[in-house]
């Protein structure tokens, strides 16, 4: 297998990655600042994530 396939199939894998961490989120109900302190690690826990596929994917090229 050439490298060229490879780095193609490995994009082609964290972008299904990134895709389902993008729909497993919930938009909050409501419309003021209250409502979204209690999704706060919620939320962090997603930028990291994004942040570890992201430098994983970069390391990969």
């Amino acid at each position: 297998m050439g490298k060229n396939r490879l780095e193609a199939f490995s994009d082609g894998v964290i972008a299904i990655i990134i895709t389902i961490m993008v729909l497993e989120l919930k938009a909050p109900h409501g419309s003021t600042f209250d409502v979204l302190l209690p999704l706060w690690p919620v939320f962090m826990s997603y930028v990291l994530s994004f942040i570890y596929v992201g430098i994983y994917w970069n390391k990969l090229q």
